[in-house]
């Protein structure tokens, strides 16, 4: 399985009601671009097949995964399918601890500074602060600086192509993308033009940061 450490763009897709039947397009668009993560939310159609079919095609080439993972039965059927994402919108420590044991690449969410230290704590291998658009950049600079060290950020919720750097700049690794990046019956054309936007984005972050 490819290191997290090694991913080179730490940006999260996030195919809320998307289809199995057009899901692997997307997918490939996406993968071309550059993206290693792509999350089917549990709330969309048949989420648990479009996981099945991106997995069995990526197979240990990107992290594919369910996001809205907010019941064991959601984790277990992840497990089933053999994928290596849980994504979840909270702090549920027995979930938590179950992707772990599975070897899952966990990604909690987290919004107070109880919730984030829980999950830095609880063993996240990403901790999510969500949302992080709606709370503002003066929020999340006032928990990212109490935050945990030695632990990977993601930013997400309301993070598009304009205001991404602003959130990197705060000390968050890499972000999760949803309705700015796709939108249900959206084309193919759109996701990878969309997607490109946030590629170009987060490499001119760190053009401009030198950030290796």
């Amino acid at each position: 399985m490819i290191s997290l450490d090694k991913i080179e763009l730490p940006l999260i897709a996030i195919l809320r009601g998307i289809k199995p039947t057009e899901v692997l397009e997307h997918a490939k668009a996406l993968f071309e671009v550059g993206f290693r993560f792509i999350e089917i939310p549990t709330n969309s159609p048949d989420w648990d097949k479009s996981v099945d079919i991106l997995q069995k095609h990526f197979d240990n080439t990107a992290f594919i995964g369910a996001g809205t993972v907010i019941t064991e039965a959601h984790l277990d059927t992840l497990i089933s399918l053999d994928a290596k994402l849980m994504v979840s919108p909270n702090v549920n420590l027995n979930i938590l601890a179950k992707s772990v044991a599975n070897n899952m690449i966990s990604c909690v969410g987290a919004l107070s500074p109880t919730e984030i230290i829980a999950a830095s704590q609880g063993g996240a291998n990403v901790v999510k602060v969500f949302p992080a658009g709606t709370m503002g950049l003066n929020y999340c600079k006032a928990v990212m600086a109490i935050a945990p060290k030695n632990q990977q950020y993601y930013c997400v919720g309301g993070i598009n192509p304009a205001n991404l750097s602003d959130y990197l700049k705060l000390g968050f690794h890499g972000a999760g993308l949803g309705g700015d990046l796709y939108k249900p019956n959206q084309s193919v054309e759109t996701t990878k033009d969309k997607a490109t936007q946030f590629y170009n984005a987060y490499i001119n972050y760190k053009n401009e940061n030198n950030r290796n």
